[in-house]
């Protein structure tokens, strides 16, 4: 008889690269074990067609595009929060449902790093509602230590040296 998952809350978080390609690994594993899957980024904008994107809509992977891009660049802060909060709200739907065996919160963590929504809150929420068996996957920066106390698995990505800090700009298939 097969065991019943233990849906695990993975955090991947610090400021080295990796914490998204991380995150869709597991995406692209879970998928490739029929399991039912979904993304929700927070932050990166609605218009993206990043390489991800096109490759997890190609395998039929659920795919949410909640953000209005990056915060520090954001014109409209009011506007940013509200993307943000929203994606909460379809974040908790799918979370609630049962229907996934696998979701992935991407650059989560910025909504409670900057209070947009509270830590407490967010994790009382998931630990009344979230399905046993469900696995949840978050990254991104300046994970809360609550966050990190939470969950069952945390990774902190250190960067060490980035093509950036040389003036080298992101490259297509690697970045994006």
């Amino acid at each position: 008889m097969a065991q019943k998952p233990n849906g695990l809350v993975i955090v991947n978080t610090g400021d080295g690269k990796g914490k998204t390609t991380a995150a869709l690994g597991m995406l692209m594993r879970a998928r490739g074990q029929d399991l039912h899957v979904c993304m929700i980024q927070f932050v990166k904008a609605e218009t993206g067609n990043w390489g991800e994107f096109k490759s997890a809509e190609a395998l039929g992977i659920e795919w949410h595009k909640m953000g209005d891009g990056f915060t520090w660049t954001s014109k409209d802060m009011d506007e940013t929060i509200a993307r943000a909060r929203h994606g909460w709200q379809i974040a908790q739907e799918k979370i609630a449902s049962g229907e996934y065996d696998l979701i992935v919160l991407d650059e989560f963590t910025y909504t409670m790093h900057f209070e947009w929504l509270i830590t407490q809150k967010v994790i009382a929420w998931l630990k009344a509602n979230k399905p046993p068996e469900l696995h949840l996957v978050i990254t991104g920066r300046s994970a809360p230590e609550a966050l990190i106390d939470y969950a069952d698995l945390v990774t902190e990505m250190v960067k060490i040296k980035h093509p950036f800090d040389a003036g080298i700009k992101g490259q297509r298939g690697i970045e994006f």
